[in-house]
């Protein structure tokens, strides 16, 4: 059986669950690998994923006998067979967190259940902590962004546009067999981030040249068998002032203090904590209304990594969860605002940022 449902049927008992109707598509494509519209359904004795006829080929064409999941045309399914996915089940559990009222209100007439089971989360926990080949396709893809970095790198000069940088990393990660993360996420047009002096993330490549004395900030995605890497780091443009020197060289300081605090049993408020207290010591603005965040299948998954927090609070760090720690400092205050290209944010003040 496909290892991800076994496990699910495990924790799934411990919750006194006998079924589970799952139609969040991230959690789909997480446990299967389907990017198809449709529902999957845990019963006591199968797995179904019921999807539309148009869809029918291409998600058998994903599945491999091992998955052991029986796929179900809508056409094809009548009423009763509805009824009837549930039978003697007591407890079935449910997406509280992705179920309208309104669509709960029709499951539980659709498939008869005598009760519907919120599961607390059960998948969005799953999804947290990876396997061991999991990880190793997320080491492969941070690797490409690391290479990709260092290849960039060589081309950050005066006189060179941010469009160029951009496409020099879209070559280096397409030839490296992956694809960049971020180009046509939520609609974002490019392939990295550029964010130069008083822009903090977010900035979208463009003609503009870079100068002597500017500072950028470049964010890379790479995602490599469907798995992402995510990481950003900003970078000198010939000789800067003293301050952007002092700016860049703390971030970067903040970052490895965030790392420290990361072990089993550790909270996601023990990063931002140390994070914050290191800034404001240096009389660096922390940026609050951005964070980092779990990698994994998807580029932005849970949880928030804030980069500041009080020790022994928020979510429990545990083995197996794969993070990206993103502190964003200003040089003055720490507050943001975003430009009409609904993308780029910048610093209220005009003062610099950096992003490690």
């Amino acid at each position: 059986m496909n290892e991800k449902i076994r496990y699910l049927r495990e924790k799934m008992k411990k919750l006194d669950l006998e079924g589970m109707i799952i139609s969040n598509p991230i959690n789909i494509k997480y446990l299967t690998n389907i990017e198809e519209e449709g529902t999957l359904l845990i019963t006591r004795k199968e797995n179904i994923f019921i999807t539309y006829s148009m869809y029918l080929e291409s998600v058998k064409n994903t599945l491999t006998i091992n998955d052991e999941i029986i796929v179900a045309d809508t056409r094809e399914i009548s009423k009763e067979d509805y009824e009837n996915f549930f039978l003697f089940c007591e407890n079935v559990g449910f997406e509280e967190n992705y179920v309208t009222y309104e669509n709960y209100k029709i499951i539980k007439q659709k498939y008869k259940t005598n009760n519907l089971v919120e599961t607390e989360g059960l998948l969005e926990k799953m999804r947290e902590v990876k396997n061991q080949d999991e990880i190793n396709n997320i080491k492969k893809a941070c690797e490409i962004t690391d290479k990709c970095f260092e290849h960039l790198q060589k081309f950050i000069k005066p006189g060179i546009t941010t469009n160029e940088l951009d496409q020099i990393a879209l070559e280096f990660i397409l030839k490296s067999k992956a694809t960049p993360s971020f180009k046509n996420y939520e609609g974002y047009p490019k392939s990295i981030c550029t964010s130069i002096n008083d822009e903090v993330v977010h900035g979208i490549p463009s003609d503009r040249v870079l100068e002597e004395g500017d500072i950028i900030s470049i964010d890379i995605g790479a995602c490599y068998r469907g798995y992402h890497g995510d990481s950003a780091w900003t970078y000198k443009v010939g000789k800067v002032s003293a301050e952007k020197e002092y700016l860049m060289e703390h971030t970067e300081k903040a970052l490895f203090e965030g790392l420290k605090a990361i072990k089993d049993g550790a909270h996601v408020g023990d990063i931002g904590y140390n994070v914050e207290v290191y800034a404001k010591a240096h009389n660096l603005g922390v940026v609050e209304e951005l964070v980092g965040h779990g990698v994994g299948k998807h580029l932005h998954e849970d949880p928030d990594v804030p980069n500041y927090g009080k020790k022994g609070t928020g979510p429990m760090l545990k083995e197996g969860m794969v993070i990206a720690v993103e502190p964003m400092l200003n040089l003055g205050t720490r507050h943001v605002c975003i430009l009409d290209d609904d993308w780029t944010i910048v610093t209220e003040d005009g003062k610099p940022s950096a992003h490690f």
